[in-house]
């Protein structure tokens, strides 16, 4: 099932907007979730990282509350991949609505 996102266009002469479902193709949303894995193990790196020196710092040495440390760091930092799809789905309806105008 193609990704899909609806954006408001406002309309000349009217207080409403008229709303717009942009999809995906299958490669949109393919090259959205790539960027996003890439993106997410390079955080996680960096918060295991991140979590190796704070525990360091702190005089943790146990391994378990590193890598609830770890995670924690990730979850605040990771984006969804709903959010990469809704980034690319906003850049069509942003190109589109700039060829109509």
């Amino acid at each position: 099932m193609a990704f899909s996102k609806t954006f408001p266009r406002t309309v000349t002469g009217s207080s409403y907007p008229i709303w717009e479902e942009i999809y995906l193709t299958e490669q949109e949303e393919r090259r959205a979730e790539e960027r996003c894995r890439q993106e997410n193990f390079q955080l996680l790196d960096e918060s295991l990282q991140e979590a190796k020196i704070l525990a360091i710092k702190h005089g943790i040495n146990e391994d378990h509350i590193r890598t609830q440390l770890a995670i924690a760091l990730f979850e605040k930092r990771a984006s969804h991949v709903v959010f990469w799809k809704e980034s690319v789905a906003k850049e069509k309806f942003d190109e589109k609505k700039e060829v109509a105008q």
